[in-house]
Parts: structure tokens; sequence; C-alpha cells
């Protein structure tokens, strides 16, 4: 079983919007402009699957209709009138669905082996302009268009400017800033968390983030049941969200009881199943948990089977050649990454740790903890949707959970999260049928992010998208 909530939904006008949309007379002159947006005439996405981000049946032979950044249209073929003037997309024997949503993600990383060597080589923050924007690319061509980053320095809201602006790829991007912690994470510059000694200090680090441009605050290990209330009061006030980091049964007993907001890591297998008290208490209070599950144990695995997939051509495309050179000499012996040192025990803990909350209808959402070490942007999303499947849930909940219900645990239900007229223009073109295979994921032909095609000029084409879409 599985829940999806409205709790979360913001109090965004929709049925103003919806009105001004359909019968304002002059729409056409008055269409928001999509930024990087290569043509004022509306997009006809025609002919495919329609998967509405719903757990509902699929639409066939549909028609979704953009304009500028909204979509103005999305039903059967039959109920749609495509606008004369028109340009069509022809997504026959494709799926259309809306964007992803990865609550975990990590826009500073790129998968290399071991985090102390990566920042050497980065020299510190130094080339983290140079490394960022690979990231929101690669995010974009597995299909994610909004993303939540959990700890990247504040140097990220610089490169958020550019893609809100249209002039790289990226996801939307929320942040937390440096997480909130009483212990010192080895291996990670000083920059990346707020080491606190106070509960009075770890309240002003939450105000402080918050006015850098946070729009969470991630907590991190050992804090105290008082430290974590002041965090969730003084984040309350301003109407953010906090989002904690944790394994250990006490730890989250503690969480619980200071009104954290939403659970990361959850049931990641890192751990021993959890006391049926503790799963059905989450579950029955709908706290939104993000498990992260595949990206020890799925991962490592499938690097073991097919050790090609580090050598991915699309990597090094997308990389200067001194960072991939980097990237590969930091597999070499991967399965003595101190990252995997506990895989065996992680790898059998995995089906019944994660499981737990599937099994117990727990509110969920869809996050990779990307890029850690061989969790690659381009793959990490579909991993932990394939994961999810084996785990027991069918494709239909995993695609709602990683679109609606994600779009809802930021807030932002109102405007993203699915495909309804009204709503931003965040769609996927995927090829293939998903809901058959969930492994199809990985064939994202095209991202809508904003109302403009992105695609991969060497890739698999879609008819009609290069006369008004982006290559990466």
């Amino acid at each position: 079983m599985f829940i999806s909530s409205s709790r979360w939904q913001s109090d965004f006008p929709l049925a103003v919007l919806l009105f001004l949309l359909l019968l304002a007379p002059a729409a056409s002159a008055q269409i928001e402009s999509a930024p990087g947006s290569r043509t004022d005439r509306p997009i006809a996405l025609v002919g495919g699957m329609l998967l509405d981000g719903y757990e509902a049946a699929p639409i066939h032979d549909a028609v979704v209709v953009l304009h500028g950044r909204r979509i103005i249209a999305a039903d059967t073929r039959n109920n749609v009138e495509i606008p004369k003037d028109a340009h069509r997309i022809d997504t026959r024997g494709k799926t259309i669905m809306p964007g992803l949503v990865d609550l975990h993600i990590h826009l500073d990383l790129i998968g290399h082996g071991d985090y102390t060597r990566y920042y050497e080589f980065l020299r510190g923050l130094e080339r983290l302009p140079e490394v960022m924007p690979i990231s929101a690319k690669q995010l974009m061509r597995a299909g994610v268009t909004s993303a939540l980053d959990l700890g990247t320095p504040f140097e990220i809201l610089a490169v958020r400017k550019q893609i809100d602006e249209g002039a790289i790829p990226g996801p939307r991007l929320s942040i937390s800033g440096p997480w909130i912690t009483r212990v010192t994470l080895e291996g990670v510059l000083p920059e990346y968390e707020h080491r606190i000694s106070s509960t009075s200090e770890a309240r002003r680090r939450t105000r402080e983030n918050i006015e850098r441009g946070a729009d969470v605050i991630k907590t991190w290990l050992g804090l105290t049941l008082e430290d974590l209330k002041a965090v969730v009061d003084e984040a309350h006030k301003r109407g953010v969200k906090v989002h904690t980091h944790l394994y250990d049964p006490d730890d989250i007993e503690i969480a619980i009881r200071a009104g954290v907001d939403v659970f990361q890591h959850m049931g990641s297998a890192r751990n021993p199943p959890y006391s049926e008290d503790l799963v059905m208490k989450i579950a029955h209070r709908q706290i939104p948990i993000v498990q992260t599950v595949s990206h020890r144990i799925w991962v490592y695995p499938a690097t073991v089977a097919f050790p090609g997939r580090l050598r991915d051509p699309v990597l090094e495309r997308d990389m200067p050649a001194d960072i991939f050179a980097e990237l590969q000499a930091s597999f070499r012996n991967f399965h003595r990454l101190s990252y995997f040192t506990e895989i065996g025990t992680e790898t059998r803990n995995a089906r019944k740790a994660a499981h737990q909350f599937i099994e117990a209808g727990a509110y969920m959402g869809v996050g990779t903890d990307a890029a850690s070490p061989l969790n690659f942007h381009t793959e990490a999303m579909w991993f932990e949707m394939s994961a999810l499947v084996d785990l027991g849930m069918t494709p239909i909940q995993v695609i709602s959970a990683a679109t609606k219900t994600g779009a809802e645990i930021l807030g932002k239900s109102a405007e993203l999260g699915t495909i309804e007229p009204g709503k931003l223009a965040d769609l996927l073109i995927v090829g293939g049928n998903p809901l058959d295979e969930i492994k199809l994921m990985k064939n994202v032909l095209v991202t809508i992010r904003d109302g403009v095609p992105w695609f991969d000029p060497l890739g698999a084409t879609v008819p009609g998208v290069e006369a008004v879409g982006r290559a990466y």
C-alpha cells in the first residue's frame, strides 16, 4: 500500500491561474516567456502515452500542449484542440510524464570514489564553479527537473542563477546550504557544515542559513533534542522545513519529538530493520521519508557486474579531460573504497530494512544521494526507481512518488509534479513504456524544463525536437 497526501501542498491560487490562462482575451500576447526559449509558438507533444503523475491509468494517444512556461492542455487527442500555429513533436511509441523530483542530491559531487582525494583535487572550493554546471547538465540528462541539494556551500547560488536565467541546463534547485551538526564529517571541508557547540548556536546558524538563501535546513548527526527543537522552531517561524540525516532508532525518536519535517536516508539499509512500532508511528503520522536505497547496495553490485559503466562516453563528453581522468583514477580497486567497507552487511540488511516502509504504506518521496561514489547524476534516479520496484512498489507508485509526491514534499505541488493545465511545463519524453519495465527510465530522450526542450544531439532523436529544443 502506498499513501499519497496533500498535507504539503502550498496555498498557490491555481484556480485563478487557470482562469487567467484559459479565459484572458489576449493570452497569447501575455504568455510567460521561458528562459532560453527558441520559439514563441505553442508546442504540442502528440501521440504518446501520458502518465500525468497520479497513480492512475495512463492516457493513450495523448496530446500535451505547452505555451511559454505553462501547460495549457493535456488529454487524449480527441479531447484537445491543437493550436494551428503549434510546433508538433511526434511522441508516438514514447511516454510523456512529469519531470522527476530528486529529493537528495549533491551538486558539487560527480561520483568520485573518495571524498578527501576529491576535494584535494578541486583545491578546496576553487574548482566548484567548474563541477556544478556539469552536475546540473547530467541531472537534466536523467530527467530531473527539480532537485533538493542537501549540503553544498552557498557558492551553489551562482549556479542556480545561471540555470534560472537559461544560460546552462539544469533542474530547479532547492538548497540547504551547510548542514548543522555537533560532529565533524571526516574528509569534508568546513564550508559544508556548521559544527555547533550549543543550542543557541544551532538556532543562530539556522537563521543565518535562511538569510543567505537556504530553502530548507539540513541537520546531521549529534544534535540533542533541544538543538533540534531550536532548529525546527527557528525554521518554521520563517516557513522553512527541516530535513534530517539519520539512521539510529534513538535519533529518529528524537527527531519525531522535535517535529522535524522530512527524514532522509530512512531505511537505506545501512542499519538492521527498525521495530514495527517505530515504522508504523512514522507511517501513521505521514512523516515524509526519503530512503536513498540504491546509492550503495544497488549501484555497487551493478558496477561489479558491469564495470564498463564507469567509463560511459557521456561522462567523458561532459567533463574537462583532467576531471574525467581523476574520476577514473579514483575508481581503481573500487571494492576497497571506504564508502563500501560495509557493503556486505548493508546488502544483507537491504531487503528487510528498505522494504519496511513500503509495506507500511509510508509517505515516500524519491532521492538518490547523487553523486556519491560511483553514483552518477546521469543514472542515480533510474537506479533508485528500479530499486524501489525491486523492493515492492509498482512502477506507477514509484513514478508518482518521484513526481507528484516529490513536489508535495518540496511544497511546490501547485506548480509542479503533475501534468495539468496551468502548471509549469516540466516534462519528459521517455523511450518505451516504463510501466512495463521501470529500467526504461534510463531512456530519457527529451527533458523539458520551463517549456524549453533539452536533448542530446548525439543520442536518440525525437521528430520535431531539434527545431525548438536546445542541445546539451
